[in-house]
């Protein structure tokens, strides 16, 4: 059985582990840092600087609201643009290609690993 999980406010809004730039990035200097609440199903609070970077098929589905920051995600089968920015649910499911360009520094509150 996995544990109960609550994080207080104060937490998701305040200081993370510095881990790194995002992988794969081609502009910009997208560091990152992240806060996991659980390893099972990989929850938690990551953040990262502008840049952009392609996303190639998702190996699983990933569901994240947007606290802070503004992110450009166009969507590889359609080619839609998405303006994504604080208060908005993205939903990423398996097998899903695009690209993420973050325009201000982003954070989000992610899930996966559920699948």
């Amino acid at each position: 059985m996995r544990p109960y999980v609550f994080v207080p406010a104060a937490k998701i809004q305040g200081e993370l582990e510095p881990n790194g730039h995002r992988a794969g990035y081609d502009s910009g200097d997208p560091k990152t840092a992240i806060l996991k609440f659980d390893t099972a199903v990989k929850t938690g609070v990551w953040e990262c600087q502008p840049g952009g970077w392609n996303i190639t098929p998702r190996e699983d589905t990933e569901v994240c609201y947007i606290v802070s920051g503004r992110v450009t995600v166009t969507d590889g089968d359609t080619g839609n643009v998405y303006e994504v920015s604080a208060g908005d649910v993205v939903v990423q499911p398996k097998g899903w290609s695009g690209r993420w360009e973050v325009t201000e520094t982003i954070r989000k509150v992610y899930c996966h690993g559920f699948d």
